[in-house]
């Protein structure tokens, strides 16, 4: 009788133990969820036309926030003129001199010309709107690719800040289209930008 007292002590201990053993990993898996979210990795949704095609409304992305500067051609989120989360496209980063348009109707950068049919929305001109900034240190030049259908750098322009967006704004550069699943895509900057010195 003793024996088997003791045995069930025993088993009754190791149902506590492994109970208390899936608490803490659950709490400690839920702690570094959050922790990644928080100064990792984040899931933004697309709420506009403005990145089309690229991005479509609904779609989700994840975005690394320890990217580094951000660079032409890449897509950051970051906070906005109207100080919500926006998703758009760097022209141009501090030092460029970005200008629309040459007389094939194409954006340049100090110079260069983009070839920007690989992500520009069909049919879509780069720019409607002229324009040729020069971006100060620290700050960054940004556009939607549909052109037509994004209020970016260009619409603010005349406001305070002359449409740059700060460096210190960046929450993220977009690394993956993850939904839907049917579209899940790998993004990487555009050849086009490595041209431009």
């Amino acid at each position: 009788m003793t024996f088997t007292k003791k045995a069930e002590g025993v088993a009754k201990e190791k149902k506590k133990g492994g109970f208390r053993e899936t608490v803490l990993l659950l709490v400690l898996g839920v702690g570094i969820a959050l922790l990644l979210q928080a100064f990792v990795i984040g899931s933004f949704y697309i709420p506009s036309e403005s990145m089309e095609n690229t991005l479509q409304v609904n779609d989700r992305v994840f975005v690394n926030k320890l990217s580094g500067d951000p660079e032409r051609g890449d897509i950051i989120v970051f906070k906005g003129w109207d100080g919500e989360d926006t998703i758009k496209r760097v022209i141009g980063v501090g030092g460029d001199k970005v200008v629309c348009c040459d007389k094939q109707r194409r954006i340049t950068v100090n110079g260069t010309p983009l070839d920007e049919e690989s992500y520009l929305y069909p049919d879509d001109y780069p720019s409607g709107d002229k324009f040729d900034v020069t971006v100060p240190a620290g700050k960054l030049w940004l556009m939607g690719d549909h052109r037509s259908a994004s209020f970016d750098s260009r619409g603010h322009a005349k406001e305070p800040g002359g449409g740059f967006i700060s460096e210190d704004d960046v929450i993220g550069k977009a690394v993956v289209r993850y939904w839907p699943l049917s579209r899940g895509y790998l993004f990487s900057r555009p050849e086009t930008f490595d041209k431009v010195k």
